[in-house]
């Protein structure tokens, strides 16, 4: 009889499967107490839950690490993941929308514009125009899409490691463009990051962020400098490179979710063993060289001009062009 009745439960799952969750307290082993405390820390849907690791929704939530692999699989099954035909990829790229830099010639470099869904890495020695185009892509995503932002009412995050945010420069920039500074500057979140660990938690809670405001550029200026203070030698270099990743891997994460531009900046350093050639090579190793869906060397030339090569792109060949950084703004 126990296993007639085994045989019947069993059959009976089968053909009534499991109720999909809808929402967090439906998950296995998350109750409302639970589901408080992951929505405080910013879990505030599937996506989030799924893409995170049982560990770290351990020590968010304190739910146990068992508990969190069932919650996180349950969220992927409720999110339908896995595979689907590449037309249906092809078609959900058609919502990509692009910046314009305000220079054609570096609009064609990669694509034309820096584009959403994606991170781009501008890496470069000290004033190559690095920063200069993140202050240009913070007011050029103000504009109308025809005329090469994402529209008006778009808003920025601008996460300040180095203390190089000018206010006024954006007002030179907004100016030039016959914009209303005081608007574009209103729009521009910032925030100055401490150390490593503070830039974090600054990309891990700009989801409250982006949710709040139409949040559709995310500038880091710069990305490897805390990382490079904060872990010093070769015994820490294992430690900082999981942390850089898992740093990067939280930006795409932003990027894909919310169809918005995400763009680094990154220091670099020569290396002396090299005999011929540019011995200039990005911070971040492996890691941003992976992590980059387009990857830009900036190197400055005479006066306002500013040579940039780009040297990693899943669609673009590599190439090189000129643009300058006049007291307008970046500019051909």
């Amino acid at each position: 009889m126990a296993k007639r009745a085994d045989a019947e439960m069993v059959m009976e799952m089968v053909e009534k499967p499991e109720k999909k969750a809808k929402v967090l307290e439906d998950l296995p082993g998350i109750g409302e107490i639970t589901a408080e405390k992951l929505r405080r820390a910013g879990y505030l849907d599937f996506e989030k839950i799924a893409a995170a690791s049982p560990h770290e929704l351990d020590e968010i939530a304190e739910i146990g690490v068992e508990t969190a692999k069932k919650a996180i699989s349950a969220a992927r099954d409720a999110l339908e993941m896995g595979y689907e035909t590449a037309d249906a990829i092809l078609e959900r790229r058609k919502t990509v929308s692009r910046i314009a830099t305000g220079s054609k010639e570096l609009d064609a470099l990669i694509g034309g514009g820096v584009e959403t869904m994606a991170i781009t890495e501008a890496f470069g020695k000290f004033s190559s125009g690095k920063s200069q185009l993140g202050f240009q892509l913070a007011v050029n995503v103000q504009k109308p899409a025809h005329e090469g932002g994402l529209g008006e009412d778009s808003q920025v995050l601008f996460i300040d490691t180095e203390s190089t945010f000018r206010p006024e420069r954006i007002v030179q920039m907004a100016d030039a463009n016959g914009m209303d500074a005081a608007k574009v500057l209103k729009n521009i979140h910032v925030a100055k990051a401490i150390n490593s660990d503070h830039q974090m938690i600054l990309v891990d809670k700009a989801d409250e962020m982006v949710r709040a405001n139409n949040i559709k550029l995310i500038v880091v200026d710069s990305m490897t400098s805390h990382f490079r203070s904060d872990y010093v030698g070769r015994g820490a270099l294992g430690e900082r490179q999981q942390k850089l990743n898992k740093h990067v891997h939280a930006l795409q994460r932003l990027a894909d979710q919310y169809n918005l531009v995400i763009y680094i900046t990154n220091q670099v350093m020569d290396k002396p063993d090299i005999m011929f050639g540019d011995p200039t090579v990005p911070i971040g190793g492996h890691v941003l060289a992976h992590a980059a869906t387009y990857r830009l060397y900036f190197r400055k030339g005479k006066e306002e001009k500013r040579i940039a090569r780009l040297v990693d792109s899943p669609s673009m060949p590599e190439g090189e062009c000129v643009f300058k950084v006049t007291p307008k703004g970046v500019a051909d």
